[in-house]
This record gives structure tokens, sequence and C-alpha cells, in this order.
């Protein structure tokens, strides 16, 4: 049974410590990708809340990212692509070579909040080990080992199951709505930036694997 442990970091001892000091108001959450590349950790940066105007000149200037650019802008959020300085990528590279698979990283202000995943508790008692004997420390908050199937079915990831399930739970999707993002957000134990981008995402991994399934199979007949 693999084990899920949330951690959270410094951001001066991870990236962008100085641009979420700058904007200590702008939530961020990595996007997610499937590759092992060292040219693609951590390419995509969501953020929302503050000002992202004043965020993106605080990226350029801060001495862990190469480059951005912006990507997208949805709902008030931006999406921006990140080329990572060297420290940063290597640091990522460390903590796959030490069996993390990185399920979700979000930070706000002074911190990185991290959700990793692991095939064994020995790799995680290995990993805290690795990296406190190269003077980093991973605080760490959460350890659970889930016992729930991954919601393949209709596409979506553990967290996102989570987060649809939780908001059905309280009141979200009621008319009405009797609970907000934040209020969401607190009972999840994430941001309110990440909640809002679980439920997206969910919701657009539901209609892809029903009602867009459905259309193509209509429009395949005669």
């Amino acid at each position: 049974m693999s084990v899920v442990v949330e951690v959270s970091v410094p951001a001066e001892s991870f990236a962008l410590a100085d641009a979420l000091a700058a904007e200590p108001d702008v939530a961020v959450e990595a996007e997610r990708v499937a590759s092992h590349s060292p040219e693609w950790i951590l390419p995509f940066l969501w953020a929302a809340d503050g000002d992202r105007e004043s965020f993106l000149e605080a990226i350029r200037r801060d001495p862990t990212v190469e480059n951005v650019i912006v990507i997208e802008r949805a709902d008030g959020d931006v999406l921006y692509g990140v080329e990572w300085s060297d420290s940063v990528r290597e640091l990522i590279t460390e903590m796959i070579d030490q069996h993390a698979i990185i399920l979700e990283a979000t930070a706000r202000g002074a911190d990185w909040r991290l959700r990793l995943r692991f095939t064994t508790e020995a790799e995680v008692t290995s990993f805290r080990e690795y990296f406190e004997e190269r003077g980093r420390r991973f605080e760490v908050h959460m350890i659970a080992r889930p016992d729930a199937p991954r919601q393949r079915e209709y596409g979506l990831t553990e967290e996102q199951h989570e987060t649809l399930m939780t908001a059905l739970r309280e009141g979200y999707f009621d008319v009405p709505r009797t609970v907000t993002i934040e209020e969401l957000a607190d009972v999840l134990g994430v941001s309110s930036n990440a909640v809002s981008q679980r439920l997206r995402r969910a919701t657009t991994n539901l209609v892809r694997h029903t009602l867009a399934i459905e259309t193509d199979e209509s429009d395949g007949r005669e």
C-alpha cells in the first residue's frame, strides 16, 4: 500500500522565495506533468488572488527562475510557463530520485506545501534522512495510507474525487450554495486556489468521460 505525505518547506529552500515575499497574497499551484525529463519539471504554475501582474514581474526577477511567460488567463487566474534555474531542477530531481512522486505543490507567502506519494514507509524515512543530512528540512503535516482505489472510471484523480465529494457533502452544489470555496479550502486543508483548480479539472474530466463520449458515439451513427 502506498503512503501519501503532506509536507511544507520554506520557499527560500525550494523556489520563488523573492516573488512570494513580494506578493504574499498570491496563491500558486503547480500543474502536474507526466514527464521525467529535467526540462519538464513543474513547468506550469497557476496563480490566483493578489496582484498577478506584479507577481509576474516578481517572478521575472526571482533568481530561481530563468524564464517565464503567460500562457493562459481564465476566470481571473493566470497560467505561467516557467523555466526553473538549475538549483530548482536539481532539487526536484533529487526528490524524484529519493522515490517521491509529487502529487500536488502549492505556495503562498513564505512556504510551499507539497503532497508526495511513496511506495513504502521506509522510503518516507529515507527521504527525510537524505534531505536532513543535506540541511533541508521538510516539515511533515500528514501521513496517510489511502485504501480507496483511484477514481479512474471518469478520469478523476484521488484529489479531484475527494474535492468533488466534499463539495457535494458540504453543499457547494446546492441552490442556493451553502459553502464557499474558501470554506471548502479550510475543510480540505488546502488553498482556495487548489480547490478551484481541482473542481475545474474534475468537471472537465467528468464531461470528457461522460457527455463527450456520448457525443462521439452519436456522431458516428447514421
